[in-house]
């Protein structure tokens, strides 16, 4: 089947991977490329397209209800306009130097405006998850959070909404709101900050910002503690999206137009598709829907509106879409797909009953196929490290390294270990140089902590395949290793369509079981036939090879929905396992209790 993504031929540059061994049986791969040369600083993709396609739309937002629910629109020019008088703004109030601009609330053009130019003057941003902020009455968590990034200035949407959080915090920064500013004691308007004109004095600020300054910091998910502070450099953020567009050439060449909800609070959404979009002239609107009941249904009328012609997402996300796209009436599907070339999945490994799925609801409604597309890497990568940038039939395959880096495998027990060497890789944590020297290795390597495999082991051109988190794999009393990330990703696919994802137990134990999120058919269906359904999908995985490693015995299905709050399920929209085996050990226990537990399904 050929693909040819926008009618381009040569939209996707073929493979070309160079393989060194090293001794004990470990390797390095490498893309055949040398990185190009790529922007100074993130301003220049701004300033540049400023210049270029002035008039082209960059930013979108649907505007409240009560405002008439269209949608306002910013080109390229009146965000340079805007950017440039609010970074007058953060000068004029002659903040500490070095201490970032913080953001609480969630996406949107303000929140995009402010980061834009605090790094257009070099100063350092942080948006921290709303989660912290919005979605708990205790603040503890995000007071400990700004202790540790020490804001010259925190920022958040509406004072109704974040004001709780920022009133009860004491720490000395400039508060600023972009409504009801005059809940919170000193805090001042978000218009203020654009009050007056830019001056020389922005552009002299903008030449002096070297590649090597922190552009930003992100956050670690922090399920064990306080999360760590990664800095983020301008070199990390303009090589990577360098890198990506020489094994993507399409980006040059034909205009990206998005739809996106992925937080900034995250690398993935920050990083990867906001850059990409600003990188390269393209234009995104931004979705006030989230991948949940209630609010998924925003997403639908807006994908219905603005009809994408690339979709990214993580896999919760397009399993929330598949009743929409799967519905009788093929409306929505139509139009999901009309303009659509290509669908990124990232965040957790896709489970090929969400592909299967995906796909025969586009072939309903077009005769062109549909690109599947992947990438793998991290926070401290800016993110990715490698790319999947030829046509693949099923998820697994995470792509190939991009120009410039470096992807070592070392054998590790059982595994391939993965470690990462390039322009892209991080410093290190702010002010934590001892979590700094643990994440390298001698030769400058970042351990990221994941495992991989090549897809074929005679030819590295078809790519790698994730082979799950090093430390989240555990013994069984046995001895026998478990693979998580793999076997998580085959039970999903196998309950599929009952289950919406799933936890792997049986760490220092005889034998795997699963928590489990059940999907709606799962409630529709009679408490006896749900239990022989499971059992089939049970039976089917054991038949298949793997013996006890993958062999699951029972299951438990959970009434509580994963918890944001709580760190069960990230604002990607992934389950986090240690999470959630921590919050959930009662129900672990009652997963191998002798007598049975009712509510325990076994095989």
């Amino acid at each position: 089947m050929k693909y040819e993504l926008f009618g381009d031929p040569a939209a996707l540059a073929p493979p070309r991977v160079e393989r060194e061994d090293l001794p004990g049986g470990a390797f390095i791969l490498r893309h055949a490329d040398a990185l190009q040369p790529h922007a100074r600083c993130i301003g220049s993709w701004l300033e540049h397209w400023n210049r270029v396609t002035p008039h082209a739309e960059f930013l979108s937002e649907r505007l409240p209800a009560d405002a008439g629910g269209g949608w306002r629109r910013m080109n390229y020019a009146q965000v340079r306009d805007a950017v440039g008088r609010i970074a007058q703004g953060l000068l004029d109030l002659k903040m500490p130097k070095g201490k970032p601009v913080v953001v609480l609330s969630d996406n949107s053009i303000d929140h995009a405006l402010l980061l834009l130019a605090a790094m257009h003057v070099g100063r350092p941003v942080c948006t921290v998850s709303s989660a912290y902020s919005r979605l708990t009455k205790d603040f503890s968590r995000i007071h400990g959070i700004l202790d540790t990034l020490k804001p010259a200035l925190v920022y958040a949407g509406d004072a109704a909404v974040y004001g709780g959080a920022v009133r009860s915090w004491k720490g000395k920064a400039v508060r600023v709101f972009s409504s009801n500013h005059d809940t919170v004691a000193g805090a001042i308007p978000f218009f203020a900050l654009r009050a007056h004109a830019e001056t020389p004095q922005v552009m002299d600020t903008f030449t002096m910002i070297r590649p090597e300054h922190h552009a930003k910091y992100l956050l670690t998910s922090g399920s064990t503690g306080m999360p760590k502070v990664v800095i983020n450099t301008h070199l990390m953020l303009t090589s990577n999206q360098q890198q990506v567009a020489q094994v993507w050439p399409f980006l040059n060449r034909h205009r990206l137009v998005l739809l996106e909800w992925l937080p900034w609070s995250h690398t993935f959404g920050a990083n990867h598709n906001f850059h990409m979009v600003l990188a390269h002239g393209g234009s995104l609107a931004i979705d006030e829907g989230r991948p949940v009941p209630g609010l998924v249904e925003k997403t639908v009328a807006n994908l219905r509106e603005v009809k994408p012609n690339f979709y990214f997402n993580v896999p919760r996300g397009f399993d929330m879409l598949l009743p929409f796209l799967e519905s009788e009436d093929d409306s929505f599907a139509r139009d999901f797909f009309e303009r659509l070339e290509g669908i990124f999945y990232a965040g957790a490994a896709l489970p090929q009953s969400l592909w299967t799925r995906i796909v025969a609801a586009a072939a309903r409604v077009r005769e062109r196929p549909l690109w599947f597309t992947s990438a793998w890497g991290a926070t401290e990568t800016s993110p990715a490290i490698t790319s999947v940038h030829w046509p693949i039939d099923r998820a697994g395959c995470i792509g190939a390294p991009l120009p410039g880096v470096d992807l070592k495998f070392i054998p590790n027990g059982g595994k391939l270990e993965l470690r990462v060497r390039g322009p892209n890789v991080f410093p290190g944590y702010r002010n934590n140089p001892e979590a700094t020297a643990k994440a390298f290795d001698e030769e400058g390597y970042y351990l990221i902590g994941d495992a991989g495999r090549l897809v074929d082991p005679e030819d590295p051109g078809q790519g790698v395949a994730f082979d799950g988190r090093v430390a989240e794999d555990f013994k069984l009393l046995s001895g026998t290793w478990v693979s998580v990330g793999t076997l998580r990703v085959k039970a999903v696919s196998a309950l599929a369509p009952l289950v919406s994802d799933a936890v792997v137990t049986g760490h220092d134990r005889e034998e795997i079981g699963l928590l489990l999120f059940p999907a709606p058919p799962a409630r529709a269906l009679p408490p006896e036939e749900l239990r022989a359904s499971i059992q089939a999908a049970l039976a089917q995985l054991a038949a298949e090879p793997g013996g006890s490693s993958q062999r699951i015995t029972r299951v438990l299905m959970l009434e509580e929905p994963p918890s944001v709050d709580a760190g069960e399920i990230t604002d990607k929209g992934y389950i986090n396992q240690r999470a959630v085996l921590a919050r959930r050990a009662a129900d672990v226990a009652a997963l191998y209790a002798e007598p049975a537990d009712p509510r325990v399904i076994r095989a």
